[in-house]
């Protein structure tokens, strides 16, 4: 199955149904169920701004699933902050921004420890599970 990784707090917003469109600088033509990973790193002005306690955000684990629907594509800022309340971000990286429409965000009970890596990767949860 595919995942994709994300920095803390990104992964928490998501599972919590705060995010439901999450950015990207690249665009995929991927669409369907993929794996939420947290990775290890953390977007610190993120977790000040939703006020999270970033010791209790499960990192370096793959935490939820969740389909993409849809993609929009922003060109401009105007697009983009028509999102912010989907996207929860300030700015966009650069422009065009690709925004990904999350459906059916389901939290693991039991996170499973892997590497991230860039991008899409394949993960085979039957070998990951103990």
């Amino acid at each position: 199955m595919k995942a994709l990784s994300m920095k803390q707090p990104v992964p928490e917003l998501i599972l919590n149904k705060k995010k439901t469109i999450e950015t990207r600088t690249w665009k995929s033509d991927f669409r369907g169920e993929f794996l939420i990973h947290a990775s290890n790193n953390f977007m610190d002005s993120m977790i000040e701004k939703f006020k999270l306690e970033k010791e209790r955000l499960v990192t370096g684990a793959i935490v939820g699933k969740a389909e993409i629907t849809g993609l929009k594509v922003y060109n401009t800022l105007e697009e983009f902050n028509k999102d912010l309340d989907k996207h929860l971000l300030a700015e966009p990286k650069k422009l065009p921004t690709y925004g990904y429409i999350l459906e059916n965000i389901e939290k693991l009970q039991n996170p499973i420890k892997i590497k991230g890596k860039l991008n899409f990767f394949e993960v085979n949860l039957d070998e990951k599970k103990e």
